[in-house]
């Protein structure tokens, strides 16, 4: 269950990173070459997605949560705005659904 969860904060961090760097390159007029390392990011996100061991509808719907949460914890140590109580409580919910989709009972 601890290599799953960690699984996911890792692809999570990697669509981030991926999605962020182009952000940079647009938004803030950081250098294009910061597109060659987010194509590698989105790269490492794709192949990390393969790595989970269920069905991939499965493994979409469960890393969403993960990915709310993640995103929220870059939102404070990367943009350092501190997410909101309501912030907090999405995440947990977000997050209670993918323990739902995750640790189900199959019939499989």
């Amino acid at each position: 269950m601890l290599r799953t969860a960690g699984l996911f904060v890792l692809t999570a961090l990697a669509e981030i990173v991926g999605c962020y760097l182009p952000w940079l390159w647009l938004r803030k007029g950081k250098p294009a070459w910061l597109l060659v390392p987010a194509a590698l990011a989105l790269a490492l996100f794709v192949w990390l997605l393969t790595l989970h061991p269920t069905a991939t509808g499965r493994v979409y719907a469960a890393y969403g949560g993960v990915y709310v949460a993640v995103a929220l914890a870059w939102l404070w140590l990367v943009d350092s705005v501190r997410p909101s109580a309501w912030d907090i409580v999405g995440a947990v919910v977000a997050l209670t659904g993918m323990a739902i989709i995750v640790l189900g009972p199959r019939h499989v």
